[in-house]
C-alpha cells in the first residue's frame, strides 16, 4: 500500500474547506467544475441528458460558472432542443439555493437516529445495524492511502480522516473518540453513501444508470477499537457487536513480552481485514454483475 499527497476525487478534481462551517453552498463546488466535470455532475442528477446536449456542451465549452449564469434561451441559441434546455436552465436555479452539509456536522444523538433511520435502522443504537463478517486476504493490486480526502455528495461534503482508493475510493476511514463510537458510525455512513455517489457519477455514463449494482466499505476506529461497515443502496451492515480490539500497555515496549506479541497479533488481524476487504472490493470490479451476489453471501456468513 503507497501513501500519497490527498487528492480531491470529486468530478472538478478541486479542493473545498468546510472547516468550521457545518453547510457549503452547492454553487460553491459548481463553480469549480471544468466542462468535463460539470457534464460528469450532470449525468449523475437524473436529468436524462441526450448525446446531443453533451455534445453542445462540449462544444461551447460550457463549465460550472457560464452553468449558472445559463438561460433556456441561450441554450436554445446553441442549437440544444427545448427539452434539455428547459431541464438544464431549471437546474441551474435549482443549484443557487442548495446546501451541503458537512460530515463533522453530524455529531448528535438525534443525528444518528436520523442517518440509522435512513437505512432501515430504527432505534439509533449501532448493535442493532445487520452485521458482516469480513475477510481477511492480501492482494497486490496497487491501492493508495489519501489523508484528508474529500467527498462531494447530493447532500454532505466534506474531508475523510483517511479514504483508500484505487480506480475509485473502496474504503473510508473515521476516527472516532472513545466516548463517541456511535457518532462516528453516523458519519462514515454519510462519508459512504457520498462517496458512492461519487464513484456513480464518475462512472461513464451507460455503466453509470444502468442495472448495475454496487457497494464500498467504510471503518471507525478509535485506534485500540476498529469497526468494519458495509454500504449498499439497499442498506448498510457492520460489525458492531464484534470489533477487534488493539491493546497498548506500557509492558507492550518491552520486547518478547507476551503483551507485545499479543498487540502484533492484533495488529495482524486489523491489517488482515483491511487487505482482505481491499482484495474483495477490487477483484469484483472483475465481474461487477456479481456484487450483489457477493453481498449476500457476506450477510449469510452472519
Amino acid at each position: 500500500m503507497s501513501s500519497e499527497t490527498s487528492t480531491p476525487y470529486t468530478p472538478a478534481s478541486t479542493s473545498t474547506s468546510v472547516a468550521g462551517n457545518e453547510t457549503v453552498t452547492l454553487v460553491e463546488e459548481i463553480k469549480k467544475y471544468d466542462t468535463e466535470a460539470l457534464i460528469s455532475f450532470l449525468q449523475g442528477q437524473n436529468l436524462g441528458l441526450s448525446e446531443t446536449a453533451i455534445k453542445i456542451l462540449e462544444k461551447e465549452e460550457i463549465d460550472g460558472h457560464a452553468f449558472l449564469k445559463v438561460a433556456e434561451e441561450k441554450l436554445r441559441s446553441y442549437g440544444m432542443p427545448g427539452g434539455p434546455a428547459i431541464k438544464l436552465a431549471d437546474f441551474a436555479k435549482e443549484c443557487k439555493d442548495k446546501k451541503l452539509r458537512s460530515f463533522s456536522s453530524y455529531k448528535t444523538k438525534k443525528d444518528l437516529k436520523e442517518v440509522l433511520a435512513k437505512h432501515g435502522v430504527e432505534d439509533g443504537r449501532i448493535t442493532d445495524i445487520p452485521q458482516f463478517t469480513p475477510i481477511r486476504e492480501l492482494t497486490g493490486k496497487k491501492i493508495s492511502l489519501n489523508p484528508q480526502f474529500e467527498v462531494v455528495g447530493e447532500e454532505n461534503t466534506d474531508c475523510v480522516d483517511y479514504a483508500i482508493k484505487a480506480l475509485e475510493e473502496l474504503i473510508c476511514i473515521t476516527e472516532g473518540k472513545q466516548y463517541q463510537i456511535a457518532i462516528g458510525f453516523a458519519q462514515n455512513v454519510i462519508q459512504r453513501e457520498s462517496a458512492f455517489q461519487t464513484n456513480k457519477r464518475k462512472r461513464k455514463a451507460d455503466d453509470a444508470f444502468g442495472e448495475e449494482y454496487d457497494y464500498l466499505f467504510g471503518i471507525m476506529t478509535t485506534a485500540t477499537e476498529w469497526h468494519f461497515l458495509l454500504y449498499t443502496p439497499d442498506g448498510i451492515s457492520c460489525t458492531s457487536r464484534n470489533p477487534l480490539n488493539i491493546r497498548f500497555v506500557e509492558t507492550t515496549l518491552e520486547e518478547g513480552s507476551e503483551d507485545e506479541k499479543e498487540l502484533c497479533k492484533n495488529v495482524k488481524r486489523v491489517i488482515e481485514v483491511i487487505v482482505g476487504l481491499l482484495r474483495e472490493r477490487v477483484d469484483v470490479e472483475k465481474e461487477p454483475k456479481n456484487k450483489k451476489a457477493r453481498v449476500q453471501e457476506y450477510l449469510k456468513k452472519e
